[in-house]
């Protein structure tokens, strides 16, 4: 802060040349103004990693963990865990509907949350006047493509709720086989220390669902995956200005983020190679291995491929494989045919920021840089010397559509990346045609449902009144809605029946006759008129004498 000046040193030289010292005080204030108010923004924001962001995301993050703590159904547990509130308050624990919806509403917005981690050019001080403008236009773009930015699928979200974040194919099978038990217990309870904390499914051991967690990035350590874009149009780390390249002799990963192989950094507790690996991976090391990894006899090797087979697919035999073609069979066909002996590296892209990580099935993930909040497009990446060689827009996790892959690939171009190289996988085109086979199939499924129903309405409208009432909402809430709708429509067909006993009154009558006298008189005003001197017999002298 800048001090006023002592009345003593009225004389002192002017703080900026070519402007009074008065002058130069204001002109401090002002700046300090701006800041402190540009910073308030940004901290409101959630943008800025300083100590007072650091306090507030440590706390959304164990109030998010308190939330997420497996307990007991029959179990009563206060607001004063999650909003702060003291039992001093009189708080009075929620019910179980309440408690269910709430938990819901908090893991449904933290998955819908955006990225507030500090951009590319946030990272840098000395910005001129065009890179400003820059950075608004991209601002402005990716306010736009907000607006289609991609949740985890739905499948997944056990795994960001799981407090251990096991991965989420293993505990789907646990899932599974907890919703065929006769329990009340809550799954992660059930789980963990209830009825099934000694349950050990053959197709995966218990050994291997408490060994696999996800690794799930802080805002700090994901800034060590943060990449930007240098002056030459080549992808650098924004840790330490170093290029990026995608190669596993060279590179590894560690609780630092990337570093080199020779780096005594440690690996995450849980990133254990996969047992049928063997040495140091080449998934990148020259051009072509991406190109055979797809093109290949689509096996995979060791135990990564495992995690995408399609059981029913192939166990069923001859035309019956038909039955399980879908689109998810296709795309995790796409998916094994794509990675090679356990390793891969991987991108997320969000509003303003790209991170690049190295994959490992059930360690590190897609999910693991934004801790499951929304991203805009996911995928494999391969970078040689910074420069960008190959991208595929297969992610299991999220799985975006074409358009946002599109759009991501359009936003390197704005943001300066040489693309002079890059060649897009095989797997985009196919993808395309999949979202295009799977709108044709909605489409034609939901007209068989209108003309099936439309035929049941005209030969068995006793069948369909029952579908109807089975398929209505059977919650209090939904029957105090029908009892208010049917209230409005009485209150209508009452409101009908007044009006027609007051057209049946005498006032009623009487309006009906003039009404009907009006038109006759003015039929009569309007019929033709046979004006003097213009008949055929005009002219001719009236007969004489009488008749």
């Amino acid at each position: 802060m800048v001090d006023a000046p002592e009345d003593g040193e009225s004389g002192a030289q002017p703080i900026i040349p070519g402007l009074s010292e008065k002058d130069s005080l204001k002109a401090a204030i002002l700046i300090q103004k701006s800041y402190r108010g540009h910073r308030a923004r940004r901290q409101l924001k959630g943008f800025g990693l300083d100590a007072t962001t650091r306090w507030y995301e440590a706390v959304k993050v164990a109030k998010y963990q308190q939330l997420t703590i497996p307990r007991d159904s029959a179990q009563p547990y206060n607001v004063s865990g999650i909003h702060g509130k003291t039992s001093e308050e009189g708080e009075a624990p929620l019910s179980p509907t309440r408690k269910k919806w709430f938990k819901a509403t908090e893991i449904a917005r933290r998955a819908a949350a955006d990225d507030q981690s500090p951009s590319v050019s946030d990272l840098s001080s000395d910005e001129s006047d065009g890179a400003e403008e820059a950075k608004r236009k991209r601002q402005e773009s990716n306010e736009l493509r907000k607006k289609t930015a991609k949740m985890m699928d739905l499948q997944y979200f056990l795994e960001m709720v799981d407090q251990k974040h096991r991965y989420g194919s293993n505990l789907r099978k646990y899932h599974n086989y907890w919703k065929a038990q006769d329990t009340t217990q809550n799954f992660f309870y059930w789980l963990d220390q209830g009825d099934g904390r000694n349950v050990s499914l053959p197709e995966c051991s218990r050994e291997r669902l408490d060994k696999e967690q996800v690794r799930y990035l802080s805002r700090e350590e994901r800034l060590n995956y943060l990449v930007k874009v240098n002056s030459e149009g080549l992808l650098v780390w924004a840790k330490n200005g170093e290029l990026v390249w995608t190669k596993d002799e060279l590179y590894k990963d560690s609780i630092n983020g990337i570093v080199p192989v020779n780096d005594s950094a440690p690996k995450w507790q849980h990133n254990v190679p996969p047992t049928n690996s063997e040495g140091p991976y080449s998934s990148s090391s020259d051009d072509s291995s991406d190109e055979s990894s797809e093109d290949g006899d689509g096996h995979t090797a060791g135990d990564e491929g495992e995690r995408y087979v399609n059981e029913g697919f192939h166990r069923a035999k001859g035309p019956a494989k038909l039955k399980h073609v879908s689109a998810a069979v296709l795309f995790n066909h796409m998916i094994r045919t794509s990675l090679k002996k356990g390793h891969k590296w991987i991108f997320v892209n969000t509003s303003l920021r790209l991170y690049i990580g190295y994959k490992q099935s059930g360690a590190f993930q897609h999910s693991s840089f934004l801790h499951g909040a929304r991203i805009l497009a996911a995928g494999l990446i391969k970078i040689k010397r910074g420069q960008l060689r190959r991208l595929s827009p297969l992610s299991g996790h999220y799985r975006p559509p074409a358009n946002n892959f599109r759009t991501f690939v359009h936003s390197l171009r704005d943001m300066g990346v040489d693309m002079s190289h890059v060649s897009i996988s095989r797997s985009y085109a196919i993808l395309i045609g999949l979202e295009s086979y799977t709108k044709t199939r909605k489409k034609i499924k939901l007209a068989e449902r209108k003309v099936v129903h439309e035929k049941d309405k005209l030969i068995n409208p006793a069948k369909v009144k029952a579908e109807e009432e089975a398929q209505q909402d059977k919650s209090m809430s939904a029957e105090m809605e029908r009892l208010h709708l049917l209230e409005q429509q009485r209150e209508a067909a009452e409101a009908r029946a007044n009006e027609r006993k007051a057209d049946r009154s005498i006032s009623g009558r009487l309006s009906r006759a003039m009404s009907r006298l009006k038109p006759y008189k003015e039929s009569e005003e309007r019929s033709p008129r046979r004006l003097p001197g213009t008949g055929p017999e005009d002219g001719i002298p009236a007969p004489e004498g009488q008749r």
